[in-house]
């Protein structure tokens, strides 16, 4: 047997949702490495035409659509969208989400809320969209982003923490309703990644000392530092082949062995 052939995406259609850039965009890279046909969305035409730039520059064929992923309306007719001008999605990537660092007792429950719709609800409607076709393709793909906030609470992220957690058993739900339909869903658990949305907390301060909390991550890590975007492409692959085929209902963490990791003794 050609076990490297069980890793080629080659033929297949795979849709990242927040795919403009950061983690979507390494790991839609990945994917259009090993033939896969990358569709993606993101909330604002702006972040789309920007995305389509660097798939251009970086010479991929990607098609890109605007769409709010809280809205089930929008996400359908995306769907719908998607299956007439490309074909049937093989592979779904749920990666679009937020986070707001607010402790808990100062957060709003309408800013609550909002994380959970993003982070929770809208992998549950996107799923949902794509299932049906997944079942009559007879196979489909589809891999959660979750965190280490999925196994991990910290100080500000109690509604991240919420909605990765929700995530991680959506995830072992999914594959438990529709893995007879060999349709396999599993997660990807990140560490700390380096991407714009962490560039403030990587920053060197005023006196040129680093900034307290990548100083913090960097010890906390047994890799000592911070990953790439990258870095979860080949896990993505691995998840999105059939390599992966016998695999279902698994959190993968990518994260330099945080959660092994006690920590150094002060």
């Amino acid at each position: 047997m050609d076990y490297l052939k069980n890793f080629s995406l080659e033929g297949k259609i795979a849709l990242i949702t927040g795919a403009s850039y950061g983690i979507g965009y390494g790991i839609a890279k990945a994917f259009a490495g090993v033939g896969a046909k990358i569709v993606f969305c993101d909330i604002k035409k702006e972040f789309v035409d920007k995305g389509l730039a660097s798939y251009e520059a970086d010479g991929i064929d990607a098609k890109g659509y605007v769409c709010d992923v809280t809205n089930e309306e929008m996400v359908n007719d995306m769907v719908a969208k998607i299956e007439a001008e490309v074909g049937v999605i093989d592979i779904l990537v749920n990666n679009a989400g937020i986070i707001k660092r607010i402790p808990m007792c100062d957060m709003t429950a309408a800013e609550f809320r909002q994380v959970i719709d993003v982070d929770l609800n809208a992998p549950f409607i996107v799923s949902k969209a794509v299932i049906p076709s997944m079942i009559k393709k007879g196979h489909g793909k589809i891999i959660n982003i979750c965190s280490m906030m999925s196994e991990l609470g910290r100080e500000t992220v109690s509604a991240y923490a919420a909605a990765k957690g929700g995530l991680k058993m959506l995830t072992r739900n999914i594959c438990s309703e529709y893995g007879a339909y060999n349709i396999q869903c599993n997660g990807i658990g990140p560490g700390y990644i380096a991407t714009p949305q962490t560039a403030p907390l990587r920053e060197k301060q005023a006196d040129g000392s680093r900034h307290p909390f990548d100083q913090f991550i960097c010890g906390r890590t047994p890799a000592g530092r911070w990953l790439n975007p990258d870095e979860l492409g080949g896990p993505a692959v691995f998840l999105a082949s059939d390599a992966s085929n016998a695999v279902n209902g698994h959190i993968l963490y990518v994260d330099g062995g945080i959660l092994a990791y006690i920590g150094k003794q002060p």
